[in-house]
């Protein structure tokens, strides 16, 4: 899949939401509304992989493997932390903690992929994300749409 028709980046709680005993029916409604323009980053790739090898083996464990299983063979787009990425980050990593605010290292990875790839980041939890400059944040949970 080309770059140029994502719109999206997943974060980690939207890319798993599937994976959960009830998901939520907007969040899935959007995920098969948008299924050929998401993508995530490698970070979140990483958190759910990470998930996964901490879970004992049980039938969800398997249930999670063969899910990620899915997206891979479905090549879903897995974006990397780039330099271009990097030097984001950097610069608004530093805005933030000369303000007082020093967000969590990874989310601000994935703000810089979201940012530097022209995506709107979708995630349950907006309020992680708000103070970074400029970086379009989306919550299917609640269908509502900020910018920061």
């Amino acid at each position: 899949m080309a770059t140029v028709n994502l719109r999206y980046l997943l974060d980690t709680n939207i890319l798993s939401e599937p994976t959960r005993a009830t998901p939520d029916d907007r969040v899935m409604r959007q995920l098969r509304r948008h299924a050929d323009r998401i993508a995530t980053s490698a970070i979140s790739w990483h958190e759910l992989h990470h998930g996964l090898f901490l879970m004992p083996p049980s039938r969800k464990r398997t249930a999670v493997a063969a899910y990620l299983e899915a997206l891979a063979r479905a090549e879903l787009p897995v974006l990397p932390y780039a330099a271009e990425a990097a030097e984001w980050h950097a610069r608004e990593r530093a805005r933030l903690v000369v303000a007082g605010r020093t967000p969590p290292f990874v989310d601000g990875q994935i703000a810089a992929i979201a940012q530097t790839h022209g995506l709107t980041l979708v995630t349950r939890n907006t309020s992680d994300f708000r103070h970074f400059s400029g970086l379009k944040i989306l919550n299917w949970f609640m269908d509502k749409q900020a910018t920061s």
